[in-house]
């Protein structure tokens, strides 16, 4: 079960591949799903990055994907990937 701010196994399995691709080299990334939820964490409640709880890692490194992943787009297709999810389950109508 997933904590406030944190998301699902369901949700995770649906953004994984877009969030945490493979790498190939280079020094290993802290966990992106431990990354998100520090994002999420924020987000929500508001606090400063540097605010955000040690179980999240470095906020350095959670501030810094965050402007990559808004950025580059991904943030984009990971609510793309979502709401179409949505919409396939009856749950959210086209606009």
């Amino acid at each position: 079960m997933a904590g406030r701010y944190e998301i699902s196994e369901s949700g995770w399995a649906l953004i994984k591949d877009i969030v945490s691709p493979a790498q190939q080299t280079g020094r290993p990334r802290r966990d992106d799903r431990q990354v998100l939820n520090g994002i999420f964490w924020i987000l929500c409640s508001g606090a400063k990055w540097c605010d955000l709880p040690e179980r999240y890692g470095p906020w350095k490194t959670v501030y810094d994907r965050f402007r990559q992943w808004r950025d580059d787009g991904t943030f984009e297709a990971v609510l793309a990937r979502l709401q179409l999810r949505l919409r396939e389950d009856g749950l959210c109508q086209r606009q």
